[in-house]
């Protein structure tokens, strides 16, 4: 058997995070290093690598996910001046844990390009 991800960890409540929004399918916490004023992701509780390994029968969690960010940049108070959205897709990506996730950023003005 496999190790679990940080992020499953972190869904299990196994490793602390400060969880803003949780439901069956997804778990929404902090950033423990921000990269903006509001840093949320927002993970799938289904162990899913990274979104070019997800699966037709993944597509309804996908939207989900992106649907959760929406609402979670809603309760953080940054739908109105805006907000970015970003899925890291293997190492040249930036991937930095093997668990898809969507990174909610905002709460300041983003430039472009990102990094």
């Amino acid at each position: 058997m496999s190790d679990k991800t940080l992020f499953e960890k972190i869904c299990n409540k196994e490793i602390p995070a400060t969880i803003v929004f949780e439901d069956d399918r997804c778990v929404a916490f902090r950033d423990i290093s921000p990269q903006a004023p509001v840093h949320v992701l927002v993970v799938p509780r289904k162990p899913v690598t990274r979104v070019g390994l997800a699966e037709t029968g993944d597509e309804a969690l996908l939207g989900h996910l992106l649907l959760t960010a929406a609402a979670v940049a809603r309760s953080e108070g940054i739908a109105e001046s805006g907000y970015r959205l970003i899925i890291n897709n293997g190492a040249d990506g930036g991937e930095a844990v093997p668990h898809l996730h969507v990174h909610l950023l905002g709460g300041r003005k983003l430039e472009w390009p990102p990094g």
